[in-house]
């Protein structure tokens, strides 16, 4: 199997090396999961790679089949660095159909505004194929976010700009970005309950929200999924939020599945975020000190997939799949290479004993870094 050389002087296995490798994996590996993937890798060598795996958020009449893994579409135009010409992401969004992604998360502040634009362009051949979710709960000014809204009256103005952003008639998913403190949740809820029995809306969610704002919002209106930024070095969601989604049969929707692209094993403290338009430039999991120590844990992924065919982008989000039926992880990127890689993650199902050993190996590492700033971890429920 072929290795690259980290600039730390680790032997780690990258998304790119692992491609390269191709036709070695079915020879390189011979557990039962390493088989699945070389059948799949076999499948895109002839074709395009298919995700047929569907999994359900919510349920009864707000309940919504979708892929086992959605497409996160933020980083193909904000926070996420330099990114390639519209042209190329419209391609890409319709490559990720193909391949058989249902599910597309978008916001408008993604930009603002540029984001749902260009989703909403994109999927417009494809409209009946797919579920398009947004999110309101910010003010815009001078082309930035400024300050939390979601009055009654602002979700409304939201709902009717980002349908006409979305080119569509319908939203599917429509999820309130952040608390609001000065709203009770009870409004807001109940205010998309009607934009659901307009027609505009179809289905209600809560991003980065807290258990009994969830129950309260709930009693409202049935909420389909809770979005949250959930992964190996960020498990707090268990401790309230997975089991009140159980109990009440809500969807979960982990952004950032692999980190912000941590976990893929591309980045290092050698890493520089100074496009201006990348967020991780001021996160404190991502100092070069920070990416240094914590480089131990995408080691760690590294030493539990290599044997098993899998990059540690795959086993970080392979983890979360198997964490609940429940679970839609939402991975984003901008290259073909890195959604087929994505995608081919649901061929791998680890068992019970295999979850315990990565998470017992990762557990002995510690995290270094906050996930966000104090100010905005302010913004977050608990």
């Amino acid at each position: 199997m072929m290795h690259t050389e980290s600039q730390t002087g680790h032997s780690s296995l990258s998304r790119s090396g692992f491609f390269k490798a191709g036709s070695a994996v079915g020879a390189a590996v011979g557990t039962q999961t390493s088989l699945a993937y070389a059948a799949a890798l076999q499948q895109q060598q002839s074709g395009p790679s298919i995700i047929p795996q569907r999994r359900t958020l919510g349920a009864g009449k707000f309940a919504m089949e979708v892929s086992a893994l959605g497409f996160g579409c933020m980083g193909m135009s904000y926070h996420r660095g330099l990114h390639p010409p519209k042209e190329a992401m419209v391609k890409l969004f319709r490559q990720a159909v193909e391949r058989g992604v249902t599910l597309f998360d978008t916001a408008e502040t993604y930009g603002p505004f540029v984001n749902e634009e260009l989703a909403g362009e994109a999927l417009r051949p494809v409209r009946k194929q797919v579920m398009i979710s947004t999110k309101f709960g910010f003010n815009h000014e001078g082309g930035r976010s400024n300050g939390l809204n979601s009055r009654p009256e602002q979700i409304r103005r939201v709902a009717e700009a980002s349908l006409k952003r979305l080119r569509t008639d319908v939203i599917d998913l429509f999820y309130q970005h952040r608390l609001d403190p000065n709203v009770p949740i009870e409004d807001v809820a109940g205010t998309v309950k009607d934009l659901i029995a307009e027609g505009k809306v179809r289905r209600f969610g809560l991003c980065e929200i807290g258990a009994d704002t969830i129950r309260r919002a709930h009693a409202v209106q049935p909420i389909t999924a809770i979005q949250s930024e959930y992964h190996l070095m960020w498990r707090e969601p268990e401790e309230k939020v997975l089991p009140v989604c159980e109990e009440l049969r809500i969807g979960f929707v982990p952004y950032s599945p692999v980190n912000r692209g941590f976990l893929g094993g591309t980045l290092n403290e050698h890493t520089r975020f100074d496009s201006g338009n990348d967020n991780r430039e001021h996160l404190p999991r991502f100092t070069p000190e920070a990416m240094r120590a914590n480089l131990a844990i995408v080691e760690a992924l590294n030493r539990f997939g290599r044997p098993r065919g899998a990059t540690s982008a795959q086993v970080a989000m392979a983890w979360l799949l198997a964490r609940k039926p429940f679970i839609v992880p939402i991975p984003g990127t901008t290259k073909l290479a890195h959604l087929e890689e994505n995608l081919r993650t649901a061929e791998f199902v680890f068992t019970g004993a295999e979850i315990r050993e990565l998470e017992d190996a990762v557990a002995k590492i510690q995290v270094v870094g906050d996930r966000y700033p104090a100010e905005e971890q302010r913004r977050i429920s608990r």
